[in-house]
C-alpha cells in the first residue's frame, strides 16, 4: 500500500502523449476538443511554441526552427489544465494534487475524447511526470539526511553545494520505458529557506510500443514506478516534513 501525506510535496503532476498522426495536423481539432471539455475547462489561452526540428541528411543533419500553436483550456480555480497542440496531449495538475484516483480518469478521459476528434495512429512518446519541489530552513544541511540520492562530491573537494543538478536515466520493459530521475536546487519562494525540486518523468521512450487501447494500463504501470522510485529517493527524516498519514 503506497503511503498518504498530510502536506505532499507535488507542485506538479502531468502526462503528455505524443502521436503519430493518421492524417495531416487539422487546426479544428483544438476548438473541437474545447466543445467537449469546456463545462469543466472554461478558460482558453493560445501559447506559441518554438523548437528545433532535427532531419537527418547525407552526411549530415539539417535543423530546422519550428513554430506552432498550443491552445490551454485552464479550470476556473488554476488547479488543472488540458493543453492541445500539433500531434500533441497534456493534462496538467497543480498544487493541491488530489490523489492519483482521481488525476488518472481526468487523464483517461481527456484521452479518450482526443482520440475520438483527432483519430492519430499510435503513440510517439508517452510521459507522465511529478515534479516534487521539497524545502528546508535556511542553515547547515547534510543532503544524505534526507535523500538515498543526491550528487557525491569526492574527497579532496569542499564538501558544500551551492547551486546543483543531479540527472540519471534507467530504463525499465526491456529499454522501451525509461525513468528520467533528476534532483536539483531551485529558487526559493520565501526567504531563509532552501529549496529543492526532485523530478520524476517516467517515459515510453519507442514510438509505437504499445497501443492506443493500453494507455490506460501504461500509466498505472507509469504511475506505481514513479512512486516507488520517489520513497526509494527519500528518507524517513524527509518524510517528516511531509507528515506521513498512517
Amino acid at each position: 500500500m503506497s503511503r498518504k501525506y498530510a502536506n505532499p510535496p507535488i507542485v506538479e503532476a502531468l502526462c503528455e502523449f505524443r502521436f503519430i498522426p493518421s492524417q495531416p495536423w487539422d487546426m479544428t481539432i483544438p476548438g473541437l476538443l474545447y466543445g467537449k471539455i469546456k463545462s469543466e475547462f472554461r478558460v482558453k489561452k493560445q501559447l506559441m511554441d518554438y523548437g528545433i526540428k532535427f532531419q537527418p541528411k547525407k552526411e549530415s543533419v539539417k535543423q530546422q526552427f519550428e513554430l506552432s500553436r498550443r491552445m490551454q483550456f485552464i479550470r476556473s480555480d488554476n488547479s488543472a489544465l488540458v493543453q492541445v497542440g500539433p500531434n500533441l496531449l497534456t493534462i496538467n495538475h497543480l498544487k493541491p494534487y488530489p490523489s492519483w484516483d482521481n488525476f488518472k480518469p481526468l487523464i483517461v478521459k481527456n484521452l479518450e475524447k482526443y482520440k475520438d476528434i483527432a483519430k492519430p495512429k499510435a503513440f510517439e512518446r508517452i510521459g507522465l511526470r511529478y515534479i516534487n519541489k521539497i524545502e528546508f530552513d535556511k542553515g547547515p544541511k547534510e543532503l544524505s539526511d534526507y535523500f538515498n540520492y543526491y550528487p557525491f562530491i569526492p574527497e579532496g573537494l569542499p564538501q558544500v553545494l551551492d547551486d546543483f543538478n543531479v540527472r540519471v536515466e534507467i530504463p525499465y520493459e526491456d529499454e522501451r520505458d525509461r525513468l528520467l530521475l533528476n534532483l536539483a536546487s531551485s529558487i526559493p519562494e520565501k526567504p531563509n529557506v532552501i529549496s529543492l525540486l526532485l523530478d520524476f518523468d517516467y517515459i515510453m521512450a519507442i514510438p509505437e510500443r504499445i497501443s492506443l487501447d493500453q494507455a490506460s494500463d501504461w500509466i498505472e504501470k507509469a504511475h506505481t514506478t514513479v512512486e516507488s522510485a520517489f520513497e526509494a529517493c527519500i528518507t524517513d527524516k524527509c518524510r517528516k516534513l511531509f507528515r506521513e498519514k498512517k
